[in-house]
Order: C-alpha cells, then structure tokens, then sequence
C-alpha cells in the first residue's frame, strides 16, 4: 500500500513527486515525463512565460530553468523567451535530479478501493494506494467548436495534436482562435510556405506588451510589479496569492478564471503574423461540412452576415475546458462522485482536496478553485508545497470514506463502493 500515486509527469506531477519525496512518503509517479510539451507542441514554438516564472518546483529551489540554461550554456533572462524544445529537455533534466524513479507506464483507470484507491497502469498492473494526485495536463480537456466535432481528422484537429508542421507545406489553412496557440501556429505555417488564415471571434487580436526592465525605478515597480502572470497587481493577485483567491464568492472565482488572462499573442510573435497573416476577425463558425478536396466553413460575423471559405485543413487553437465528465481514467463511480464548480469543473478544498478523500488535483481542472495561475507553470510551486501538505494530513485522518466539504461544489454524493477484485 502506497502512500500517494502520482499520475501524470508533467510539471505539476514531477513538481509534487518531488516535495512528496522529500517528505518520506512512499510514493510513486507514473507518465511519460513532459509527454504534452515534448508531443503536443510544434517545433519552433517559444514558451510564453517568463524563464524566471516557468521553474518546475523541489522543496530546495535547486533545480530551477536557470540552473539547467547555465549548465546547458543558454541563456534565460527577461524579456527572453524559451525555445519549448529547451523547456521540454528542462523538465527531463529536473526528472532526472529532483523525482526518484519515474515510472513511464500510463494510468489507465483509477477507482475507489479498500483504504483508498486501486490505480491501474497500462500494462494490467494494479497498484494499491491511500492517495492519488491527479495531474493530468490539458490533453483530456481539448476543446473543438460544435460546428467542428465529428469531421474527419484528416479535416480538422486541434492545435495540440501537432509535433510539427510539415504535412502542411503549400496547402491552404484556416486557423482558428485568436490567442497564443492560434497565431503562434499561424506564423509557423506562414514561415514554412502554407498558405494559412487566422478566423477569431474577437473583433480584433489582442497583443501583449514587450514586459517592463526587470531593474527599474522603484516607482514603476510600486505601480505595475513584476509577476508570474505579468505586470501588474491583480496578475500579482492571481500568480503570488492563490490562497487569497480561493477566499473569493465562487461567482467571482468563475468570472475570473475565465476571462482573466484572455486570449492574447506574445509581443514577439506580432510581427510575424501582422502583415503577414490573413486575419478575419469577429467571425464564427456555424457549420462545416466536407467538400472535395478539404472542407466548405459557414461563418457568421458580429453583425450577423454570413460567410463561405473553403480550406483543406482546419486548425482549432480553441484551447481546453476542463470538467469532471472528461477525466476518463477516473471509473465511473468515481467520477460522478466529484463535486463540481457551475462550469463542469471539479470543486478543491484548500489543499487541492476533491470531495473524495484523499482524491487530489493538479493544474488546469484547479483554476476555478485557485484562479489563472493554475493554467501556467508557475502556479507548479504552489500547488506542490500545498498539496503534498494536505496529502500529509490525509494520511493522518481516519476512515478514509465519506465525503469532504468543498466550499463552491454542486453537489455532495456519498463514495462510491469500493471497487470488487
């Protein structure tokens, strides 16, 4: 019987192997580690977050993304961004320093049992454990337009189904979305001689700004500080105050983990898609069909005219939604005993706690809880520290069953039954 199953080893669960480690638990974590940012992302992205805000986080501070570019001889400075490639070699290195023994096999079914839990890996073994911190990415809760979902994948995928580009060299291709995802892709097809558009709801694209000096008067810095999100103090709020924004009225929380942070293009990819790229903004997709030799996209403007294109390939950079009815490796029973945030999302305690007992989570599925830090890597430090100390008084609490108050949750089930051998 363990003590805690990690599952999942991007920088969330490599982040809480290691302060799980470091605090004598038995435990183990399972996942190919950095599997989204070394498979899900096209060669010559650059990480948005700052280098001093991507750190994968030990109990020490040790193996942070400066350590790693110094003794790689790279760079990581403000206002530098980070090849994803250099991110994602950064998060293996850490692997190999700061998390004993990843275990590379994936989790394929994690159910209620005697104690705690019965986890499954891939292969058919069954592990048993009184704790399980879910951290699972992004890839379960990948988004793709109504109008869209059920076309031929050789039609329509998703911006996170790519490793590379290639196969779109001189074809033609509609992009959706208007975010970071959405243009960064654009550009990279762009620059490789497809013939690419961007189709965003918004009326028009929102750029970030180039990020103020690091060293500045102290003014400038009172005004706007520095933070993990960006300049400015409620992106302070958000990033360095996790704790305080749990305390807000769950409207609140909801408003905000959904439109803070909106959809918006690094300062650095502008210039590679104005002038560029053919943007049609305030257009959405209403219907879509297959036509001979790609598909015809139906569009409605803000004003309510309609439009025809015809592409061979559609790109939804729609991003993720996270709900409880999408973590699939969970058993049914299971599932349906989490409770959930009005947006389909599951409900945390303070410590990153399901109403299941002893059922933690990690990353996206807790930004209604803990706000727009937890949609990035730096939210990986707090989310760490704290949860592997909930996890610690888990373990001292007995029985295991019942239900655990979540303030914001939809509803209170009781556990299920334990899963039969």
């Amino acid at each position: 019987m363990y003590d805690l199953l990690v599952v999942g080893a991007g920088p969330y669960g490599l982040s809480i192997a290691s302060h799980a480690a470091a605090a004598g638990l038995n435990m183990r974590v399972f996942g190919r580690p950095m599997a989204c940012w070394r498979d899900n992302m096209p060669r010559g992205m650059f990480l948005k977050s700052e280098p001093w805000a991507s750190n994968l986080s030990d109990p020490a501070g040790r193996w942070h993304l400066g350590a790693y570019c110094a003794e790689q001889g790279l760079t990581a400075r403000h206002a530098k961004p980070i090849p994803v490639e250099a991110f994602a070699s950064y998060g293996l290195w850490f692997a190999r320093h700061a998390v004993p023994g990843v275990d590379e096999r994936m989790v394929t079914r994690v159910a209620s049992g005697p104690d705690g839990f019965a986890v499954v890996t891939e292969d058919g073994e069954e592990l048993r454990t009184r704790a399980v911190a879910l951290a699972v990415g992004v890839m379960p809760f990948v988004e793709v337009p109504s109008a869209l979902r059920g076309l031929h994948p050789s039609l329509v995928t998703h911006s996170s189904h790519h490793s590379e580009l290639d196969q779109f060299r001189g074809k033609d291709v509609t992009v959706i979305g208007g975010g970071q995802a959405a243009l960064e892709t654009a550009a990279l097809l762009a620059e490789q001689g497809t013939r690419v558009r961007v189709l965003a709801r918004a009326d028009r694209l929102v750029w970030n700004d180039v990020p103020p000096p690091w060293e500045r008067p102290v003014w400038q810095s009172v005004r706007s500080p520095h933070s993990g999100l960006g300049p400015g103090w409620k992106n302070w709020f958000y990033s360095e105050r996790p704790n305080l924004f749990r305390r807000l009225p769950e409207p609140t929380r909801t408003r905000i983990a959904t439109t803070a942070l909106g959809p918006a293009g690094a300062w650095w990819v502008r210039d590679r898609v104005e002038g560029v790229v053919e943007v049609l903004p305030g257009h959405e997709v209403a219907a879509a069909s297959a036509v001979p030799g790609g598909l015809r996209l139906d569009t409605v403007s803000r004003e309510g005219a309609l439009h025809t294109l015809e592409t061979e390939h559609v790109i939804a950079a729609t991003g993720f939604r996270p709900r409880c009815d999408r973590i699939g490796l969970l058993s049914a029973e299971l599932r349906g005993s989490l409770a959930a945030l009005p947006d389909g999302s599951p409900a945390v305690g303070r410590d990153f706690e399901s109403s299941h007992p002893g059922l933690f989570l990690a990353g996206l599925v807790t930004a209604g809880g803990f706000g727009p830090a937890m949609r990035f890597v730096h939210g990986a430090t707090f989310t760490a520290a704290t949860l592997v100390r909930g996890v610690r008084r888990r373990l001292r609490t007995t029985p295991m069953g019942g239900t655990v108050p979540v303030p914001g949750g939809s509803r209170r089930n009781e556990s299920p039954a334990p899963v039969r051998p």
